[in-house]
């Protein structure tokens, strides 16, 4: 078995996007060679839903194509990453093999005609995926064109959890291997709660729709159970490529914006992370989003270069209002992803399909072809990416980490929580939101993950959280570091059962409180919060109330109004050297602010605060710095860094403007001090 070939095998930043040539005559193939060229493009996703092309019977292969397609990207000077086209199986696989469809919780059977649409549990899958993938590994493992693999697309998007026989089966198999024995099970799940004990393990199923709430602890472990079986798919392919290939295999993920998936769990199975983005159209902020995303991947990575394998030009074609990317946003959501840590911007799609549910997605060469604006934007920035060639390889740096657990995400969301106005994910993007307008690089690690590199740790919608991973946090504060964590955080263990003792119990030695009751607030309630010295600061709190039972923390925060009037809202407890902060209600970004701004006296940190809308951030080389300033707003903005903008070649000292909507690429004078975002 062959080990995998480094990354970057492309010089310079990688710039192109999925091509699906096989839509297209051949003479549009020169064409499109002609304009790639044009356009800066050295790197392309290839094969990705050609399966039917290119095994059009059951082992019957034709590559005939896909060699002239290799060769001609070769002629090129473009590489390719090529793609395993399992995640869209043939017409004649389920011809073969009806009862390998998907069958959802509800219980319909997933017909043929879209994507995801194989179970992932059975046989006949697995063992026809890793046929297409060894095929293609063997023929095209030394192609010099090749400089990448790519499995599958968008694991568990759109389907993730099946409840097909063959996943019921599975399934069963994996809570033997997980448990050992039924007794263990059945205290996990407490299935004496409604009479659930299990004595046989046929007996137990999927935890398909029932008539009222499911066991949590079941569906949690499905949850658990699907991840496994769809990271199981990607190592079966991986290895068998890997048997004929030497260059890196990955697959892409979806961070902060697809949940089937346990991010950590399949890190450490991937040579290179590569994740697709999407700004969400409804979000006027959305490029807030996209930092979070773009911060999440380079954390999965290990603060390594990582690869934007997807993401759009414009509009993209799947969501309620599809709406289209304004002038020169294109170019700053690329750069985004660049500063963040990416060495390749790849897009969905190169040209736009005529044909098919994607058709009004967006793509780097649109229905209006090359005299479009979009077109000269991904020229543009073809042109720009090949100016920062020199900073590939460079990192970001943080102070500050922020905690992601899928798991939590996934326990979270079950049935029958105190309040369906919480949702995990809008509460991590408020804290994430408060550090970006300070200007504040931040990382995400494990619960369970290593902190020692930091100095603030935050801990937003924590719902889930372990014995391990709260002794990991009070054990980050003694040693002097500085937590804030969320509201309705450790409230249940791994297996969702409420901890010992009762909400927040594990972190009681961090923040010197635990949880009495908790009280949520009726629908469109607001109620004020009394903070800071002598008072003087009123926040707006929503949703969510806690009723705390102090426990040597100091009260920082007072509720003015609601269930918990008059009692403590926010709280700060010294812990060690470090301190532990508490804040029991939902507030928004901006009201988070004046809430950081005490915390990051406590953990040394001099946040940047930059001008509304002005994105700041450093990628560190090896012996060079470079600052790159992303202006978000409609106005032209003050920057202040001293060094060369390698996008236009203007020697820069001092404070100067940017103009609106603008991106420089600074390479610094000197290495700047503090952080930046």
């Amino acid at each position: 078995m062959t080990s995998p070939g480094p990354w970057p095998a492309i010089t310079g930043i990688a710039y192109g996007g999925d091509y699906n040539p096989e839509q297209w005559p051949r003479e549009t193939w020169l064409e499109d060679m002609a304009l790639m060229r044009e356009a800066g493009v050295n790197f392309v996703s290839v094969g990705i839903f050609s399966w039917a092309l290119l095994e059009p019977k059951e082992g019957l292969f034709e590559f005939a194509w896909l060699d002239d397609l290799l060769d001609l990207l070769h002629e090129n000077g473009i590489g390719a990453d090529l793609g395993t086209p399992t995640a869209s199986p043939p017409a004649w696989f389920f011809a073969e093999h009806p009862d390998a469809r998907v069958i959802s919780r509800e219980g319909h059977v997933m017909g043929f005609g879209s994507r995801g649409m194989a179970s992932h549990s059975h046989p006949a899958y697995r063992e026809a995926a890793v046929r297409i993938a060894s095929a293609l590994a063997e023929r095209y493992g030394k192609h010099p064109a090749v400089k990448m693999w790519h499995i599958h697309n968008e694991y568990g998007v759109p389907v993730g959890e099946d409840y097909s026989p063959a996943s019921v089966a599975a399934f069963r198999s994996w809570l033997q291997s997980t448990y050992s024995s039924l007794d263990a099970l059945n205290d996990a799940w407490g299935t004496a709660f409604w009479g659930q004990r299990y004595e046989d393990w046929e007996h137990i199923g999927a935890p398909a729709v029932a008539p009222s709430v499911v066991n949590p602890a079941q569906r949690l472990d499905f949850a658990r159970f699907t991840d496994d079986q769809l990271l199981e798919c990607f190592k079966a392919e991986r290895d068998a490529i890997r048997v004929h290939a030497s260059q890196p295999i990955t697959t892409n993920l979806m961070a902060n914006q697809s949940y089937t998936t346990d991010l950590w769990h399949w890190a450490g199975e991937m040579d290179i992370i590569a994740n697709d983005h999407y700004l969400t159209a409804a979000d006027p902020n959305g490029h807030i989003g996209l930092a979070l995303a773009a911060d999440l991947t380079r954390s999965l990575a290990g603060g390594k270069p990582w690869i934007l394998l997807e993401h759009s030009t414009s509009a993209v074609n799947w969501q309620p209002r599809n709406v289209a990317k304004r002038p020169k946003e294109l170019i700053r959501n690329s750069m985004q992803h660049y500063a963040r840590g990416a060495d390749a911007v790849m897009f969905f799609q190169w040209r736009a399909s005529r044909k098919g549910a994607e058709k009004f997605h967006s793509a780097m060469l649109p229905h209006a072809g090359t005299n479009s604006r979009v077109f000269r934007e991904v020229v543009d920035l073809g042109a720009k990416l090949g100016a920062v060639a020199e900073t590939q390889g460079s990192r970001v740096k943080a102070d500050v980490a922020m905690l992601w657990d899928s798991v939590s995400i996934w326990a979270q969301r079950l049935e029958w929580r105190p309040s369906e106005d919480v949702e995990p994910t809008d509460t991590i993007r408020a804290y994430y939101e408060a550090l970006w307008r300070d200007g504040v690089t931040t990382d995400f690690v494990h619960p369970e993950g290593d902190l020692s590199g930091y100095r603030l740790v935050v801990v937003p919608a924590t719902y889930l959280l372990t014995r391990a991973a709260a002794e990991n946090l009070t054990e980050f504060a003694r040693k002097g570091g500085t937590v804030l964590v969320s509201f309705f955080s450790a409230a249940v263990d791994e297996h969702d059962a409420v901890h010992e003792g009762g909400f927040l119990a594990p972190l009681k030695e961090l923040l010197g409180t635990t949880v009495e009751e908790y009280l949520p607030l009726r629908e469109g309630v607001r109620a004020g919060i009394s903070y800071g010295a002598d008072a003087a600061v009123t926040l707006d709190g929503d949703v969510w109330q806690e009723d705390l039972a102090l426990a040597g923390a100091e009260v920082k925060g007072t509720y003015l109004a609601g269930p918990g009037v008059g009692k403590a809202a926010i709280t700060r407890n010294q812990v060690g050297e470090g301190t532990g902060w508490y804040v029991s209600t939902r507030l928004g970004a901006e009201d988070l602010r004046q809430i950081f701004a005490d915390v990051y006296k406590d953990a040394g940190i001099v946040p940047p605060n930059p001008e509304r809308d002005l994105e700041i951030v450093t990628r560190h080389g090896d012996n060079q710095d470079f600052v790159i300033a992303i202006n978000h707003s409609d106005d032209a903005v003050a920057v202040n860094a001293a060094g060369t903008n390698l996008l236009t070649g203007e020697e820069l000292a001092g404070e100067w403007e940017l103009g609106a909507g603008d991106v420089a690429v600074i390479r610094a004078a000197a290495a700047p001090e503090g952080g930046g975002r």
